[in-house]
């Protein structure tokens, strides 16, 4: 499923969101001018390797959340992050916002990475901001529930369809567990464990990082 938009306006321009998704861009950028064999150097000097999380190397659990490893990989995250992720700012405020963020992002990198240790896979680096992005959906679903998300399914690329917030996540996140059961770890390709991970730290540290003197937004306008 693409999610297009969904109905809640923000209030206020999503500076962290905005900033987010700018920095990621622009490493993807920096990566396009790298060759191949650049790439590959890059991917596993300020990517993620599971031995990482053991030793604490803190700066390439940050770092390994900007990076991607080609244009669908951006753009599904971006995209996602754009939908969802004002709004979570909205409620929570920037300081929380970037914290669930972050928080996600190591909380995704925690289960991948030991999900591949106990597997044997230990030269695979983990890159991209799709868990961090996870934790964002789980805020946004606890928050608001109800709202509706404009989205597209394929095959049916030429109708939208307006979907509850609560039934889109929930699906999203069914489909990821479903793939992480099927999908040997040891294969690479998507880290369907840092979804998950992501997901259920966003899940419970959006309970402790909002606060009713910052308020959720009630008003829902009408999706077009």
């Amino acid at each position: 499923m693409i999610p297009i938009k969904d109905n809640i306006p923000a209030r206020k321009i999503p500076i962290v969101n905005y900033s987010l998704i700018i920095i990621n861009i622009l490493v993807f950028i920096y990566e396009l001018t790298l060759s191949r064999e650049e790439l590959e150097v890059f991917f596993h000097s300020f990517g993620l390797l599971p031995l990482d999380i053991i030793y604490l190397n803190w700066q390439n659990l940050i770092t390994s959340m900007f990076i991607h490893g080609g244009f669908a990989h951006i753009f599904g995250n971006m995209l996602f992050l754009y939908v969802f992720g004002d709004n979570v700012e909205d409620a929570l405020g920037k300081l929380r916002y970037l914290v669930l963020y972050i928080g996600s992002g190591l909380g995704a990198a925690i289960l991948q990475s030991f999900v591949n240790i106990l597997a044997g896979n230990l030269t695979t680096p983990m890159i991209g901001a799709s868990g961090a992005i996870s934790g964002i959906l789980a805020a946004y679903v606890k928050l608001y529930p109800e709202a509706k998300i404009l989205t597209i399914i394929p095959p049916f690329i030429f109708f939208t369809f307006i979907l509850p917030a609560w039934f889109f996540v929930g699906y999203w996140f069914f489909i990821q567990v479903l793939y992480a059961l099927l999908t040997p770890p040891t294969m690479g390709g998507v880290a369907w464990y840092a979804h998950i991970g992501g997901f259920i730290t966003g899940w419970f540290l959006v309970d402790i990082l909002y606060s009713k003197k910052n308020p959720k937004l009630v008003y829902y306008s009408t999706l077009r």
